[in-house]
């Protein structure tokens, strides 16, 4: 059976059989498009005085800003490293030389001073120019009553300062070997600067936090100790503050007026008795009110239930006075320290009162249990949520004094509801 010629319409291949591999009749060249002269006179790829696709990229650097900074401290390292290197050499052969006269070992504390200076400004070198951020070392403590003794041994045993006088001791054969490198490869051998300035920066960064750094965790914890000891003062002068103003607007001031009044009734007692009855009438409900706002002012600074009878019934006793229906469970078998009991009673007084004032909530509940070695408050509610610390709440307040004496605040209190605020604090058992 014979095929049947393609139509003029069909297109190449049509008809043909499906292994058939005659030769395809060769495309038609487009002036447009062909890859050599088109009918425009110009070869493709070359574009026209009008065509913005042949405009050329802009310039760009070959190195980048954060490389520049590395070969800036790899330069810098030669004439830093001498300056240190000298000043050691020099403070150690003087402070070995005389150390045998009464100079030598003040001289050898002040040159460990000087050392902190040096390791100062190469942390800022560092923090600068290779991005490195290492906190400062805390300062060597001033012994104000412990003579001059105390302060020498002080400032021979601190182990920032002689760290500092070893990073600045054994600094020059290597400040010597990133200056010269780094040199030679910024002139011939640039394109792999990056990656060198990288490497040899990634040195400089090891021996700055190794030597450079603060000691250890015992120092840090030192930092820590005395942020929280101006904590715990500024809160204590607070609340001495807060109990001379509630004395001096509450009870004091009441007092004053009924001096006054049985003076007056004093006054009126042979001339007008009906009148000095109903003044001394007054001055006893003055008494009263003075006598509650005492006992208010008492219960704030400690509340007498919490001493008799422990930390539960405190808490119910608290619970009462909450405009937030509120229900307490506490979980001990025995009593905490008598300070940590406080500072979990005031801290669930205060967990209340942001829970009365801001939450809109209709229920509250109080959770006190112990594990090993924490006290756990836990307060919830119901209501809008949104508690945080930012901006100075005063949650921010009650956070930095539970970071005071060990604690932590967690609070979960997402917007609509409902809060959860835990509070843990470290156990302590009472001393015998």
């Amino acid at each position: 059976m014979s095929v049947s010629p393609p139509s003029p319409a069909s297109p190449p291949g049509h008809g043909r059989a499906p292994h058939d591999e005659g030769p395809s009749p060769a495309p038609v060249a487009s002036p447009r498009h062909d890859g050599r002269i088109g009918r425009t006179g110009r070869t493709e790829g070359t574009a026209g005085p009008g065509d913005d696709s042949g405009r050329l990229p802009p310039p760009r650097a070959p190195l980048d800003a954060q490389t520049w900074r590395e070969v800036a401290h790899l330069l810098l390292n030669l004439p830093m490293d001498i300056v240190g290197f000298v000043y050691v050499s020099v403070w150690v052969y003087c402070g070995a030389v005389l150390s045998v006269t009464v100079v030598g070992l003040p001289l050898l504390v002040l040159g460990l001073v000087g050392c902190r200076r040096l390791g100062t400004v190469e942390r800022a070198r560092a923090r600068k120019l290779l991005r490195v951020r290492i906190e400062e070392p805390t300062p060597i403590r001033r012994r104000v009553h412990g003579g001059f003794f105390p302060w020498l041994w002080a400032g021979l045993k601190d182990p920032v300062g002689w760290r500092h006088a070893l990073y600045s001791g054994v600094r020059l054969p290597w400040g010597v070997t990133t200056f010269t490198v780094t040199l030679v490869a910024l002139v011939v051998a640039w394109p792999v600067l990056p990656w060198l300035a990288r490497g040899l920066s990634h040195v400089d960064r090891a021996m700055v936090r190794t030597l450079l750094s603060p000691s250890d965790e015992l120092e840090k914890r030192i930092a820590e100790l005395e942020s929280d000891r101006r904590t715990v003062t500024d809160t204590a002068s607070a609340d001495l503050r807060r109990i001379e103003r509630d004395l001096h607007d509450g009870a004091q001031a009441r007092l004053v007026a009924l001096a006054m009044e049985l003076g007056l009734a004093k006054e009126k007692l042979l001339e007008d008795p009906q009148t000095a009855a109903k003044m001394v009438d007054e001055a006893h409900d003055e008494v009263k009110l003075a006598l509650a706002e005492l006992r208010d002012l008492a219960r704030g600074i400690h509340p007498a239930i919490l001493t008799d009878r422990g930390l539960g019934p405190a808490l119910s006793n608290l619970a009462a006075r909450c405009t937030v229906p509120t229900t307490i469970t506490v979980d001990l078998t025995t009593r905490p320290a008598p300070a940590i009991e406080g500072i979990a009673y005031f801290t669930t007084s205060e967990l209340l009162q942001n829970t009365s004032k801001h939450s809109h909530a209709t229920h509250a509940t109080v959770d006190v249990w112990h594990t090993d070695h924490h006290l756990l408050i836990q307060v919830a509610d119901n209501g809008r949520g949104g508690a945080t610390t930012d901006h100075g709440t005063g949650l921010a307040g009650l956070a930095e004094r539970l970071d005071s004496v060990d604690g932590l605040l967690l609070i979960d209190s997402p917007t609509g509801g409902p809060t959860t605020i835990t509070a843990r604090l470290p156990w302590r058992d009472p001393t015998p």
